[in-house]
């Protein structure tokens, strides 16, 4: 294999018509260079959409209520309806495997108008009435300061926790946030800590310009009584929201006198199902790019085949010459699978480093110019380049099979009556 006149040998012929081995060679190069490209590109769309996803308790649902579309109990159809705390528990004591089960009451904040101050300055946000366990399931972590407890819970504490945009909107830089009061709707609040999000390492501005209060102050301050606006439920780790979604509902409906066949009466949303979607697609593209890149580098293999024929064609005589001589078949076929495996990994090589140095100039530009929605870190993982290189080997031998079947066929005798 390592034979020092068999590999000039074999440097002799692919060098002895430089043009047409570098045509040959860029069918293979091109391949690699195409699968690598699709699927550093498929990665870093990946990652950036899972990015926005980081921290969220994917494994959730999120009801609302709406109008009742038919009649029930006595009840008319049309009829509006608020879930109550009471929903809750009932909902954690009937439907198992459930972890967090989180009653949500808001503060739309409307365009224009403004529904918070701090001394002279003021602003309009969205102002979320929680429990502690929201922050398991929203993508947040606590900047500075603490969150909500259910010492506030209990207590009716009038606490908030602002976003780090709030913070940038309404105090100056340096000022100390935590035990200020904002006035929210004529009703203040005092500071206990302050958020950032995870998925954008606290670079999302629109989305850190909410403000966290407990549930029971939130609903005491604001008349809001014991109703709950919505829920996000999240379910245990090894069960599926998906599959629980239908029990839930179910108990609520029975709760709220809400005939069990109205489909519309609750609202909800299947995070679960729509992250499962994005991985199908995820998984859908990386097939996509890897039989793109295929069936790109099956042209070049074809390609290299043709042309070790058309060499195998030009050396007739030679192999027949060292045929006479006695040289066995089998020499003459590893030298033509040899020549084509070298060939193929050669180019092969060629497009892998060149598809390395493309992702490290992405990723230099992307470092430089800042994050890119939706688009972060393109790569392609070891096992793709151990794969690929397995790929060309194959592909190597694949290509000079025939050619090397063709070249020990000759009779001696005809190859030496060839000119």
């Amino acid at each position: 294999m390592f034979n020092k006149d068999r590999w000039k040998e074999i440097l002799e012929v692919l060098t002895s018509n430089w043009f047409r081995t570098v045509l040959t060679a860029f069918g293979v190069f091109w391949g690699i260079l195409i699968l690598i490209i699709l699927l550093a590109a498929g990665k870093g769309l990946e990652n950036g959409i899972k990015q926005d996803f980081s921290g969220v308790a994917t494994n959730t649902m999120f009801m609302w209520t709406q109008s009742t579309t038919m009649a029930y109990q006595g009840l008319p159809e049309g009829r509006n309806f608020n879930f109550k705390l009471e929903d809750v528990d009932l909902i954690k004591r009937n439907v198992s495997n459930l972890r967090i089960v989180s009653p949500r009451n808001s503060l739309r904040s409307q365009s224009g108008v403004d529904n918070v101050f701090y001394g002279t300055e003021s602003g309009s946000y969205r102002v979320f009435g929680d429990y502690p366990e929201i922050i398991f399931q929203n993508s947040m972590y606590t900047a500075h300061g603490r969150f909500l407890n259910h010492n506030d819970i209990a207590k009716k504490r009038k606490v908030i926790v602002i976003g780090d945009g709030i913070r940038k909107d309404l105090y100056e830089e340096g000022e100390e946030v935590l035990g200020t009061y904002l006035k929210i709707q004529g009703v203040n609040f005092m500071v206990v800590g302050t958020y950032k999000e995870k998925s954008s390492n606290g670079g999302n501005q629109n989305a850190e310009r909410q403000i966290y209060v407990p549930f029971t102050a939130f609903s005491q301050a604001f008349n809001r009584a014991d109703n709950v606006g919505w829920m996000a439920i999240t379910a245990k780790d090894g069960n599926s929201i998906s599959n629980l979604k239908e029990d839930v509902i179910n108990t609520v409906k029975q709760s709220r006198k809400v005939h069990p066949d109205d489909e519309r009466a609750i609202g909800f949303f299947d995070l679960y199902e729509e992250y499962n979607k994005i991985e199908s697609l995820f998984t859908a593209m990386r097939w996509i790019a890897i039989i793109v890149g295929t069936l790109v580098l099956i042209s070049g293999v074809i390609g290299i085949s043709n042309i070790m024929l058309i060499v195998v064609k030009e050396r007739t005589k030679e192999i027949g010459i060292r045929r006479a001589l006695g040289e066995d078949p089998w020499s003459i076929k590893k030298q033509i699978l040899m020549e084509s495996i070298f060939l193929t990994i050669i180019s092969g090589m060629f497009g892998i480093i060149c598809g390395t140095l493309f992702i490290y100039g992405v990723n230099t530009l992307l470092d430089s110019v800042g994050p890119v929605d939706m688009f972060l870190n393109p790569s392609v993982s070891v096992g793709v380049v151990t794969a690929a290189l397995i790929t060309l080997i194959l592909s190597g031998l694949l290509a000079g099979f025939i050619p090397a079947q063709s070249a020990i066929k000759v009779r001696p005798i005809d190859a030496l009556r060839t000119e």
